[in-house]
């Protein structure tokens, strides 16, 4: 399977910008049929606590609409993130989505952990449930951003059969360190590929250092963003987790 990943710098609360940009960094480009493009968190808006701003009603949200329109286009699966309204007239959900090439929503999870940090908890309700969607004969495990702190949902996702966890997200600068070495740790612990896509540049409160990577299950890095606006894409095979978990059962002693 091809794995893409679009980091790019978020207008801030500027949905139709962001969904050009997206458009133009992808205009040159194509995709295998079992390719997976994936965007960062809250891609129309940036990481917003705003909710007139951010949130998106309807079966299909405008995001959605924008992602579904994308696969169709390119032909393969499309993965973003946004964010819509909760039962809760104060809160929003923290989501991301995945559509086929025939528009079919295949996916649909709500962030697990809401980053007290910088108050998202006050705005956003957490998710409760994993999610593993099959794509390309792979079992594929999603999460967002400050989900990666917390090993014990990736496990979850392992037990549910995943062999791909992707993780988008906007993950600021200052530590950007731990957003390397935490995506690392999760492949290596959990014997799969991880693909991490995180935004650019800066927004009111804070700066993005990309470093969108794609991750093998030993940990090596097998394509890495770097700093600037733009693609990341790898190759990856099925058989290698699938080969790696049969020689090195270390899954096979996890906790039920």
């Amino acid at each position: 399977m091809e794995v893409i990943g679009l980091q790019f710098d978020i207008e801030w609360e500027n949905p139709e910008a962001n969904y050009r940009k997206i458009e133009d960094y992808l205009a040159g480009i194509s995709a295998r049929s079992d390719a997976l493009i994936i965007l960062p968190e809250m891609f129309a808006t940036g990481f917003s606590m705003n909710l007139d701003a951010t949130l998106e009603a309807g079966d299909l949200t405008r995001s959605e609409e924008f992602l579904q329109k994308l696969a169709k286009e390119k032909g393969c699966a499309v993965m973003g993130g946004f964010a819509t309204p909760s039962k809760r007239a104060d809160r929003g959900q923290n989501e991301l989505a995945v559509f086929s090439p025939s528009g079919e929503k295949i996916c649909r999870y709500q962030k697990n952990r809401a980053f007290r940090y910088t108050r998202e908890a006050d705005h956003y309700l957490p998710g409760r449930e994993m999610v593993v969607f099959d794509w390309a004969g792979w079992k594929i495990a999603p999460l967002i951003c400050y989900d990666l702190r917390f090993p014990e949902l990736f496990r979850r996702a392992t037990a549910m059969g995943a062999e791909l966890i992707t993780v988008i997200a906007s993950w600021p600068a200052v530590r950007a360190d731990h957003w390397v070495t935490l995506l690392r740790a999760r492949a290596i612990e959990n014997q799969a590929y991880v693909v991490g896509v995180n935004r650019t540049g800066e927004d009111p409160n804070l700066d993005y250092p990309g470093r969108s990577i794609i991750i093998d299950p030993w940990g090596e890095i097998l394509a890495d963003g770097g700093g600037d606006d733009g693609l990341i894409r790898a190759e990856i095979d099925l058989e290698t987790v699938r080969g790696w978990r049969d020689d090195f059962p270390a899954l096979e002693d996890m906790e039920a």
